[in-house]
């Protein structure tokens, strides 16, 4: 049975909440629907910048302590104006919206500890929105021993598959961490992190040029990388582990430029996004024919170019020329997800997450 699966996405950059609506019975896609985005405001973003910080202390994925229970309710009510907003523009109603995927904001990403927060009241926002929401992608898999992440994989194999081109494949999400998804037929489905994606460059841009983002690459395409730089980077131990691996945001905030023209900053990050990506080809059966990026990276030319530079003859492109929603991907796949979990369906695998085995996921709030 087809469903109609609205998805919901704020992603580690911290922009804001993308919306995306689609037709699937959880193992492919009938129909891509419109798409919707609501930005977070300068304070919103603040708020969520404080709960990161706050919130590497937790033990406890359902504690709210100091700012994080403000900025949960912030989240909460930015999902709830944006789904609004979608069906009002859509000239939909409530009831023609079977299910709501909502993935929350991530504010801990700590596998090893079992541990996994995603920030949003699920209850209350089906209630504000009147349509069944599923939530808590995640936890089901990092309780069983996986990584949790990435969970886009099951979704990126459904659209490379209507590709019909010769694998493998692989598609990389640059968000505000990267990652990967390798595809070789129905077989082979193989999923990781790669390393930072946008986190450490937008906070770079934020911090020496008070502006959100690099906007497509400009800034970078200014300056020169410092290689010595990222080869001493690509040193630490994350970038030889062999997939499935996962990462919180700020697990390379620790790593420092030093003192460096903006440019040069912004040119170093952003090669070195690309480089860790690259680090990934020796990890894999084999050597993909083709790479498409979507997410936020995917806007970015330098980036896209860097990249291209290293993976040899492979195809670089972005994935709106393949008629793509790049920017919508990530909440298609939480509608994908949700119809998946709906009917029981394995949203990870073990060469996705690590999971022990197929895992299905999620906890269903009725309005």
């Amino acid at each position: 049975m087809m469903l109609t699966a609205l998805g919901l996405m704020s992603g580690t950059s911290l922009d804001g909440v993308d919306v995306a609506l689609i037709e699937t019975d959880g193992r492919q896609v009938k129909a891509f629907g419109p798409s919707g985005y609501r930005p977070y405001s300068p304070a919103e973003r603040n708020l969520l910048r404080q709960a990161l910080s706050e919130a590497v202390h937790l033990q406890q994925r359902d504690a709210r302590p100091g700012v994080l229970a403000e900025a949960e309710r912030a989240v909460t009510r930015a999902h709830a104006e944006a789904v609004a907003a979608f069906v009002a523009q859509n000239r939909m109603k409530p009831e023609d919206i079977d299910i709501v995927g909502f993935h929350g904001q991530t504010v801990l990403h700590r596998p090893e500890k079992r541990l996994t927060v995603q920030i949003g009241d699920a209850p209350a926002l089906a209630k504000a929105i009147h349509i069944p929401v599923m939530y808590d992608f995640r936890t089901a898999d990092v309780e069983a021993g996986g990584q949790g992440a990435p969970f886009v994989p099951v979704y990126h194999r459904a659209l490379a598959n209507s590709l019909e081109r010769e694998g493998p494949i692989v598609v990389v999400n640059i968000g505000g961490v990267s990652n990967i998804t390798y595809i070789d037929g129905n077989d082979t489905l193989i999923a990781c992190d790669t390393g930072p994606g946008n986190a450490l460059l937008d906070d770079f841009m934020y911090r020496t040029m008070n502006q959100a983002f690099d906007a497509e690459g400009k800034f970078a395409a200014l300056g020169k990388a410092d290689e010595a730089w990222i080869v001493r980077a690509l040193e630490l131990p994350f970038f030889a582990a062999p997939p499935p691996k996962s990462l919180d945001r700020n697990d390379f905030a620790a790593l420092r430029l030093g003192e460096v023209p903006p440019a040069d900053g912004a040119a170093t990050l952003t090669a070195f996004t690309a480089a860790a990506i690259a680090r990934i080809i020796p990890l894999l059966p084999r050597r993909p024919r083709s790479w498409i990026v979507c997410g936020g990276g995917a806007r970015n030319l330098t980036m896209l170019r860097m990249l291209r530079e290293r993976v040899g003859s492979a195809t670089v492109e972005a994935a709106e020329t393949l008629g793509w929603a790049s920017d919508a991907i990530e909440a298609q796949a939480f509608g994908f997800l949700a119809a998946r979990g709906l009917k029981g369906l394995p949203l990870s695998y073990p060469a996705t997450t690590g999971v022990p085995m197929p895992m299905t996921g999620g906890v269903m709030a009725r309005p």
